[in-house]
């Protein structure tokens, strides 16, 4: 029930990967038989990749991951266009890769605006045009959420940045696979995505980039994928992300119906037997599979700890921070109050998961949930 941490490695994947950890293991880059199968297979990995997204195969970068694509894409365009302009606008509730690559930028000398969002965590518009200025170069908004699952109105900002002359970037980590992530339908310039989201391996991710879009590389070497992402390619790794990818496109309606129907499930159960108790973002507007509960009078890491015993993995946050014990950034921008945001549980499901499951885990949340409420005074 962490499927937003990381998903498990698709069968149909590893199939698809493992020849190349064995007999073809050839350097893309060697001109030999034994390198130029490898370069196929990357090229045949990036066609696929495009495919899903909507954009051509020349427009896709391949990276170590959604954090690697964040970093190119905000540092590429800022260091790239810094005499056009050095002010970047993103939100709040961003992802730390987007968060602590803002704050490396601002210590360049680069202006930064954090847009503020709504209870239920969507971008103020209002708050988006009015934060635009003449020396603003790059909008980087999130497609959805990674804790609460809320998906952000991108086709709406990017209309806004197009008839701006601005660059937007969207860290669609979470929403790949998931639902549309069309490029031109959105209206994105730069898009990350990482593979062990989509049941593809860990290591590996992608930033597209269109067409005509002017960015520095941030990593130098032998100049590969264009020239933007030197070291030699993680041609496992990235034909595992194409097949995840094919995975995905091939599957995502039908998915996406039934993890929002086992969701709409969970909710039921949980709200309907647990008294102050509520959903932390949206039950509309909101990624399958995702929901994020919060509690009164009781603390999210009890009751991770508890579903833990029970066989049952979930989040009270973000794994990237779960370490930290400050409340979560994206749930008091939200505006709730810290006391509260202690108190929230993130689940996301998966391909694995059932209803029977779906079931067992809304018992053991309502009596994890008692247990401790009933041991605690502030819950009696």
């Amino acid at each position: 029930m962490d499927h937003s941490a990381t998903t498990p490695v698709a069968a149909r994947v590893l199939q698809a990967m493992l020849p190349y950890l064995s007999d073809k293991f050839g350097n893309a880059s060697s001109l030999h038989s034994f390198g130029q199968e490898a370069k196929m297979a990357l090229e045949e990995s990036r066609e696929k990749v495009a495919k899903l997204l909507g954009a051509s195969p020349e427009e896709i970068i391949f990276t170590s991951g959604g954090t690697e694509s964040d970093n190119l894409a905000l540092k590429g365009i800022a260091r790239r266009n810094w005499e056009h302009g050095r002010h970047i606008i993103t939100t709040c509730i961003e992802h730390p890769a987007i968060l602590e690559t803002c704050k490396t930028l601002e210590k360049e000398g680069f202006a930064v605006t954090y847009l503020p969002v709504t209870g239920e965590g969507v971008v103020d518009m209002a708050a988006l045009e009015a934060a635009i200025r003449p020396d603003t170069i790059l909008i980087s908004v999130m497609h959805a959420n990674n804790e609460v699952g809320t998906i952000q109105p991108i086709e709406e900002i990017g209309k806004l940045a197009a008839e701006k002359d601005i660059y937007l970037h969207t860290d669609a980590v979470q929403s790949v696979g998931k639902i549309p992530t069309d490029v031109n339908a959105l209206g994105v310039d730069l898009l990350s995505l990482s593979a062990h989201k989509i049941y593809g391996p860990k290591g590996v991710g992608a930033l597209y980039i269109r067409r005509g879009t002017k960015l520095e590389s941030i990593v130098q070497g032998g100049g590969h994928e264009r020239g933007l992402r030197s070291g030699t390619e993680n041609v496992a790794g990235i034909v595992g992300l194409a097949e995840a990818a094919q995975l995905c496109g091939e599957s995502m309606a039908a998915e996406g119906q039934r993890l929002s129907m086992l969701c709409d499930r969970l909710a039921a159960l949980v709200l309907g037997r647990v008294k102050d108790a509520w959903i932390n973002g949206t039950m509309k507007r909101r990624l399958p599979g995702s929901l994020n509960f919060g509690f009164s009078f009781v603390e999210g890491e009890s009751l991770l700890l508890y579903l833990d015993s029970k066989g049952i993995a979930v989040s009270t946050g973000s794994a990237c921070s779960s370490h930290k014990l400050e409340p979560s950034h994206v749930l008091l921008s939200l505006g709730l109050p810290p006391v509260k945001c202690h108190g929230s549980l993130r689940i996301t499901m998966g391909r694995s998961n059932t209803e029977e499951e779906v079931d067992y885990v809304g018992e053991c949340i309502v009596e994890a949930v008692e247990r401790f409420r009933g041991i605690s005074a502030l819950g009696r």
